[in-house]
């Protein structure tokens, strides 16, 4: 393993989403193991990148049949691939900076809105019911709202106690746990237990559960189970949130 990959691995997001940590995220690297020297190729280009090819995949939902959900398919994951290479690319470089994060995630709100939303059109058109549309609304605002909860409780928070968001970030480091310089048994560890990640039903998780039903033309079913996660994490998470702000009245947190 030359420096140069190793330097790669070491911009991958160490706490990575379901799918994301050992598919998406390893294949962003790999990209980039050419891309990093070409100076024309910049995170924000990347970014952009990734957004117009999840418009593309959008698009051939909207218009159905075997062969554009396919294409659909693997357009999403073009497009997972570069929204992990702009960061990756910006760490390696040194040049991440707050506007390409805050234009990356906002994109990346945006994409599974605009996926979701042509997968419930899509599975309308298919079924005259517009059952799949009302799960896709359901599943994109109880996942807005997972956010959205966050925000708010970091604001107030923040109110309070003007050190939050940095001891929030302490707290919340994780350290490099896999890698090609690890060791097989190291990685295979890691492996069985990413494999919880699943149950969090996040972005990672979407990639490949999207994927899945367009390619094998299961939209209806995959939009309860987006509808249904959605829901009871959006409500879960804004209910941890609130109690954690009730608990933290008073509470000075201490720096590590």
């Amino acid at each position: 393993m030359n420096d140069k990959m190793t330097q790669l691995w070491a911009t991958k997001t160490r706490d990575d989403e379901w799918w994301s940590s050992f598919v998406t995220a390893p294949l962003g690297i790999l990209a980039n193991y050419c891309a990093v020297e070409v100076s024309w190729i910049t995170p924000n280009r990347i970014t952009a990148a990734s957004f117009l090819v999840a418009v593309v995949a959008t698009l051939a939902i909207i218009v159905g049949g075997t062969w554009w959900f396919i294409a659909a398919a693997i357009l999403i994951h073009i497009s997972h691939v570069l929204d992990c290479m702009d960061g990756q690319m910006a760490r390696y470089r040194q040049v991440s900076s707050p506007v390409g994060s805050y234009y990356d995630r906002i994109t990346d709100q945006v994409q599974v809105t605009l996926w979701f939303g042509a997968a419930g059109y899509a599975a309308y058109v298919q079924t005259n019911s517009v059952t799949p549309v009302f799960l896709a609304l359901i599943g994109i605002a109880f996942y807005g709202l997972r956010g959205y909860s966050k925000y708010i409780a970091l604001e107030i928070e923040t109110a309070r106690n003007p050190a939050y968001p940095v001891a929030m970030a302490q707290r919340n480091t994780v350290e490099i746990t896999a890698g090609p310089t690890m060791g097989l048994r190291v990685n295979l560890a890691w492996f069985g237990r990413e494999q919880r990640k699943i149950l969090a039903f996040d972005e990672g998780v979407f990639i490949f559960m999207l994927s899945v039903a367009l390619v094998f033309d299961q939209l209806v079913p995959m939009l309860w189970v987006f509808a249904t996660s959605q829901v009871f994490w959006g409500l879960y998470r804004s209910w941890r949130r609130g109690k954690s702000i009730d608990e933290n009245r008073g509470v000075t947190l201490q720096k590590k």
